[in-house]
């Protein structure tokens, strides 16, 4: 499991003890890769087992530095503020019986009351369903293997998750998304508004896909 963070010290500790409390979780290895200079996340993790990794600010390098470390037949990649579901571990095993599937992710789901959420997730399930390129809150797994076949994550400031999933596409690699959804915090769309959250987050996907480079793109994300 690994873990990128930056300024995460209210939710991290939360995290690691949801992930604990799964059938499966009480052993895993679990990396949290910090891009905070101060690494002011990882001084307040309780949990002894845990891996901390201090890294440069930017979400795919720090994916990167925490595979490269990792022990397992399989990496789970997940946001400090998203949820795995109580089945996920078990999920994740009997998918990885199939030879021919090379990882996965889960359905969405966000963590607010608000209507027009049902709406955002509803469209993000279906999407990610048709292209086969779930995003990185949707807690991307793969097989370790596969994974270093590809090379791994790019370290670009936005947009790793789409640019892996591309790359697994164009191999042909099969992938499974899970109907049980993940649960990802409201919080980022809650600060910026629902609409222009969603709008822009769209609307840099758009870019992305007709050619702009991440680098450009992200000065439109912070």
């Amino acid at each position: 499991m690994i873990i990128p963070v930056y300024c995460e010290q209210a939710v991290i500790n939360g995290t690691v003890d949801n992930i604990r409390r799964l059938k499966g979780g009480d052993t895993l290895q679990i990396i949290v890769v910090d891009g905070q200079a101060e690494a002011e996340t990882l001084a307040v993790i309780r949990d002894a087992a845990v891996q901390k990794v201090c890294s440069e600010k930017g979400r795919g390098g720090q994916l990167k530095r925490g595979a490269a470390i990792a022990t397992g037949d399989v990496l789970i990649f997940l946001h400090a503020d998203t949820v795995l579901p109580p089945s996920a571990f078990e999920r994740i095993a009997v998918a990885m019986q199939d030879e021919g599937c090379v990882g996965g992710a889960f359905d969405l789901y966000i963590d607010s009351s608000k209507k027009g959420f049902r709406v955002i997730e509803k469209i993000a399930n279906v999407r990610s369903r048709l292209t086969r390129i779930p995003y990185g809150d949707q807690a991307i797994f793969l097989r370790a293997s596969y994974y270093h076949s590809l090379g791994g994550f790019m370290e670009i400031p936005i947009m790793e998750d789409v640019d892996l999933m591309r790359r697994i596409k164009r191999k042909g690699g099969r992938i499974v998304i899970f109907r049980e959804p993940v649960i990802t915090s409201g919080r980022r769309w809650d600060k910026e508004g629902l609409v222009f959250g969603t709008l822009r987050n769209w609307f840099l996907v758009t870019l992305y896909f007709c050619g702009i480079a991440p680098e450009r793109l992200v000065r439109f994300y912070r």
